[in-house]
């Protein structure tokens, strides 16, 4: 049977950002226009305007795209975690196994978003939007962990929350460029420093949480 309209436009849609996400990365939001971008979904620019009014719209697309896989990754992940070294572990191997599984395109198309909305007023309000909602779910996490585990936060959640998003950024993009300069234990310490959790004894990860890292292509 025939598609309908709409399983086209969603099929049309979903080409372009794909197409998007790789040429942004590798070549740059200004250097690639938004012809490159049709011609590689195999589709008119046309259809492209039609479906994100041009560039920006496309970005705000990927913007919304990007975290939302990312925080539906990293819930998967934590799900499965029962102690807290080992939903601190899985903060980072989300970040990082998102970045392995989509040809190490993330991060630089993460710099790429970043670029764009630092210097355009419209763009930035978008990325201040998906930072504030990037804070505001960890920071309701990081609450729960601090209850669960008997810890106090060493400041105000949100603000917490942004200090471990850039923690697991920083790290992120030095792990892009030389992976063994920067390891998960390492990472979990600086989590643990950061949270205030010197005093709480870490336990080690269960073998369960070892064997799934391992699975997925991660050094734990």
């Amino acid at each position: 049977m025939g598609r309908t309209q709409e399983e086209r436009r969603a099929e049309t849609r979903a080409l372009l950002i794909e197409s998007a996400a790789d040429l942004f990365a590798h070549k740059g939001f200004h250097a690639t226009s938004a012809e490159a971008v049709a011609a590689a979904a195999g589709r008119t620019s046309g259809a492209l305007y039609d479906h994100f009014g041009g560039k920006d719209g496309l970005l705000v697309a990927l913007l919304e795209l990007w975290i939302q896989q990312t925080i539906i990754e990293i819930t998967a992940s934590i799900e499965d975690a029962v102690e807290l070294d080992e939903r601190l572990a899985a903060l980072w191997t989300g970040v990082v196994r998102q970045d392995s599984a989509s040809g190490d395109a993330w991060l630089l198309l993460e710099f790429e978003l970043w670029l764009h909305a630092v210097r355009e007023p419209e763009m930035g309000r978008v990325g201040s939007q998906r930072f504030e909602l990037m804070r505001s779910g960890l920071a309701g996490g990081l609450q729960e962990w601090s209850g669960e585990f008997g810890f106090d936060l060493p400041g105000p959640a949100n603000e917490v929350a942004a200090l471990v998003i850039g923690l697991l950024l920083g790290a992120a993009f030095q792990h892009r460029m030389e992976p063994a300069s920067v390891s998960q234990p390492a990472v979990v310490a600086g989590l643990r420093r950061l949270l205030g959790l010197q005093d709480l004894p870490p336990r080690p990860a269960t073998t369960a949480v070892l064997a799934a890292a391992t699975n997925k292509g991660m050094k734990p």
